[in-house]
């Protein structure tokens, strides 16, 4: 029986969960801009917003094995997936996704209602990133900049699950949804050197028939960039002593594209970037630098950025 069960658990890719982690930086933003929140969130909200973000995103997870299904079977990976080798009743797939959806969304809205439009959103952007005709995927470009838009989507689940309601900073949404899209970007890139095939990599994606190995590398240096500049102007606004963690998280970022270029790379499959134990050091140190930096005012480095030109010139 539970044989039976394993292949509809599996196209829920509940090992892809650790992702809601991209909720956490929401929630930590807002002890800085409200420091008095921290002792009145009630705990069990956030517990419910990471299930239902869990349960929202996994809907999205069935919807794509499902309408991908055809295209995985070029793919060398992919084609052993429980839908493409027949594993899974695709009506009963399609009453999967359904349900998860219908039960993250409902959970969404028992925590408040700006979280729950947050999984609608979350939702919404699954269905046009995978249901044709619109079908984001298969269009360069806006297939990275539609699945990379969950960045901020989640990043705002985290804000709201706190109960802060006011917006948070459009530059720190900007930058979330431009570093996942330089993670994406790098996984196509890596996807297409994988696959080493134009012909079969334009059959398993479309945007593969645009997409080359010097068009994948200028857009991962264009997110790149955009992500600092939108940091930047963050840093600047807010919290200037945040620039002393640049050189990790851009090492960090280094190190992933450095993965991204090794033949099979792990960057194509994020659910076992776990196993590379040196990112994953770099990004614990990255954070836990950001966290400090965030909670340690240090009035002499801001000093060297807040100096008047006049003053300067005397």
């Amino acid at each position: 029986m539970f044989n039976k069960i394993l292949p509809y658990i599996d196209i829920a890719r509940p090992d892809h969960w650790f992702k809601n982690i991209f909720m956490l930086p929401g929630v930590l933003l807002v002890f800085f801009f409200a420091e008095d929140i921290l002792s009145s969130i009630p705990v069990l909200n956030l517990i419910l917003a990471f299930i239902s973000a869990c349960l929202v995103a996994s809907s999205n997870y069935v919807l794509n094995e499902v309408l991908d299904a055809e295209k995985d079977k070029h793919h060398p990976d992919k084609q052993h997936r429980p839908v493409p080798s027949g594993r899974v009743s695709i009506p009963i797939a399609y009453a999967e996704w359904i349900v998860l959806g219908a039960i993250g969304i409902a959970l969404g809205f028992t925590i408040n209602n700006h979280f729950g439009v947050m999984t609608i959103l979350l939702w919404v952007a699954g269905t046009l990133y995978n249901i044709p005709p619109i079908r984001l995927k298969d269009h360069a470009y806006a297939d990275v900049l539609s699945e990379s838009l969950n960045n901020p989507i989640r990043f705002g689940m985290g804000w709201y699950a706190t109960g802060f309601l006011v917006n948070p900073p459009l530059s720190m949404l900007l930058a979330y949804w431009m570093f996942g899209a330089f993670l994406m970007a790098m996984k196509r890139y890596a996807e297409y050197k994988h696959i080493a095939d134009d012909d079969r990599a334009a059959r398993y994606r479309n945007s593969f028939k645009y997409y080359n190995e010097e068009r994948l590398i200028e857009s991962i240096f264009f997110y790149g960039s955009f992500f600092g500049i939108m940091s930047g102007f963050f840093l600047a606004r807010y919290r200037i002593e945040l620039i002393l963690a640049t050189p990790i998280v851009a090492y960090a970022m280094a190190y992933y594209m450095h993965l991204g270029f090794k033949p099979n790379s792990p960057v194509q499959r994020p659910e076992h970037l776990f196993k590379a134990h040196k990112l994953v050091i770099l990004i614990a140190i990255a954070f836990i630098t950001c966290v400090a930096l965030m909670a340690i005012d240090i009035p002499a480095f801001s000093n060297l950025f807040n100096t008047p030109l006049l003053e300067v010139g005397k």
